[in-house]
């Protein structure tokens, strides 16, 4: 099979422009280049606007869920205006558009979230009825199954954007993604909720790299590709999709993996957090164990809750 490099002048990198999106494709283009040898000149990283990032007055259970955050980088792909989109994994809906595959992901980050407050260390200890901003449905449910008295207000953007909406008080709390925050480089930010407090969202941490079907592009990638948070995600969104989980779903995953052994827990909670059902499951086959948990919910009437 011929190089893809000694056959392509430059590796074209979608990506949206968020701070933390142009990070990732960053390190996507850096890990590339220590691969082959190559300099940054072979690589350009070309931003698009996707409908995600365009609408932020409404919750995306609203405008139509995950999709919203990849269906322009789909079609400048499909349009081959670009090689390869660089995704954040919790983003990617688990159905692909035809012609696609997710070839490479690189190794995951901190999947746990981040509580940041200048109120209060923890989640316990809030005031009485404060006001939290998130807008995550998994979040927000998982908070008010703890913490029924929050009141809970809408708090789309990038990080940039919510950490302005906490300074001008728009809400005392929200949460982050720990793994978003060590790649813009604030790892001191906020406090860090270990997962058996909020279980993380399906893939969160994990950056994949989407393709069209092309082999010799496929083995470019090869490189960095990392094959145990393959099987971790693997596991995670056989779950979601079993569940037809969307954004409007409030559904949380964890695979870990040693030794080979995939240990995994998923759960589906109320909107409104007023219950949860929970999964767990140990083994090597990431897809079956994925699936079998989430039939083991909806046998329990998981179905119910959305």
């Amino acid at each position: 099979m011929a190089d893809w490099f000694e056959q392509n002048a430059v590796l074209r990198i979608g990506t949206r422009g968020s701070p933390l999106a142009l990070a990732q494709a960053h390190e996507v283009r850096d890990r590339l280049m220590a691969a082959h040898d190559l300099p940054a000149e072979r690589f350009a990283v070309t931003v698009l606007k996707t409908t995600g990032d365009a609408v932020q007055d409404r919750p995306l259970s609203e405008i139509g869920g995950k999709g919203l955050f990849t269906k322009e980088l789909d079609l400048a792909l499909e349009a081959g205006e670009i090689d390869i989109a660089v995704h954040s994994m919790k983003d990617v809906p688990t159905v692909l558009v035809e012609g696609m595959a997710i070839t490479a992901v690189l190794p995951r980050e901190d999947v746990r979230d981040v509580l940041v407050s200048d109120h209060a260390a923890s989640i316990e200890a809030l005031p009485q009825g404060a006001v939290f901003g998130t807008s995550s449905l998994r979040r927000r449910a998982q908070l008010l199954h703890r913490r029924p008295d929050l009141q809970m207000v809408e708090f789309r953007g990038n990080v940039q954007t919510r950490l302005k909406k906490l300074a001008d008080g728009v809400a005392v709390a929200t949460i982050l993604a720990r793994a978003g925050l060590n790649r813009l480089g604030q790892t001191e930010l906020g406090q860090t909720i270990p997962e058996t407090t909020l279980l993380p969202a399906v893939a969160q941490g994990a950056v994949g790299i989407q393709q069209r079907h092309d082999d010799a592009l496929a083995e470019a990638l090869a490189p960095i590709h990392d094959a145990p948070t393959a099987t971790r995600i693997t596991t995670e969104r056989a779950f979601l999709r079993a569940l037809d989980g969307s954004c409007r779903t409030p559904i949380a995953a964890l695979a870990t993996l040693a030794d080979g052994e995939i240990a995994f827990r998923g759960e589906v909670l109320r909107p409104d957090g007023s219950q949860v059902l929970c999964a767990a499951r140990s083994g090597t086959d990431a897809a079956a164990m994925g699936t079998d948990a989430a039939q083991e919910l909806l046998a329990g009437g998981a179905g119910g809750f959305y």
